[in-house]
């Protein structure tokens, strides 16, 4: 079991990371509130991570916080809440957020995450109940902490590819290719990185 790596940021596509720890580079999916705590590519970084194994895989998935951590593991533990799909919650709302919609009962803003329907947000708020009774989650901090990389060349060359690459990373998370592209292109501006982009998409989506 791998359960938590610390090496050098050398990639980052979203949802994917890859970090190299003594030579070997280790390929990791993480939600949107791990990216958004990112260092700069090429600096150390810690994350705690979830070795997941089927029978046509073997992923190992990161996050900033053992709390998050701690709320995948329950969440993939609930009947129809595949690791996709938990990386898609986690990447909607941070963990302090879903603890709190489903202390609340709240359907309505699960449903507006990738991949959860009404019965499966009545589901994992039923499932989920019992299982966070002790976890305290502390709400992620505000905009200011959140960290955005540059991904290298002019600003004017690399808004095309910060868009395909904002769409993929939604795309991966769960939403429609048509979603997708209809979140990203809601919420384009200047100045813009696909980090950015998804954030803003991402909040678009729950707030409906």
């Amino acid at each position: 079991m791998i359960g938590r790596l610390r090496g050098k940021l050398l990639e980052k596509s979203p949802p994917y990371l890859l970090i190299d720890v003594s030579g070997v580079g280790y390929e990791v999916e993480a939600p949107m509130t791990t990216f958004f705590q990112l260092p700069e590519l090429g600096q150390e970084l810690t994350l705690y991570t979830h070795f997941h194994v089927r029978e046509d895989a073997q992923s190992l998935f990161g996050f900033h916080r053992q709390d998050d951590r701690t709320l995948f593991r329950a969440l993939i533990r609930v009947n129809g809440v595949g690791a996709k799909v938990a990386l898609g919650i986690l990447s909607g709302m941070s963990g302090a957020d879903l603890i709190r919609c489903i202390r609340e009962d709240n359907i309505a803003a699960l449903v507006r995450l990738p991949g959860i329907g009404k019965k499966t947000a009545e589901r994992l708020i039923i499932e989920m109940r019992d299982r966070i009774k002790d976890l305290e989650c502390i709400p992620q901090s505000g905009e200011a902490s959140k960290r955005f990389a540059s991904g290298g060349g002019s600003l004017l060359e690399s808004q095309s590819n910060e868009v395909e690459d904002a769409i993929s990373a939604l795309i991966a998370l769960g939403y429609k290719a048509s979603e997708a592209q209809n979140l990203v292109n809601s919420v384009k501006q200047e100045n813009f990185t696909s980090e950015k982009l998804i954030r803003l998409a991402l909040q678009a989506s729950v707030k409906g």
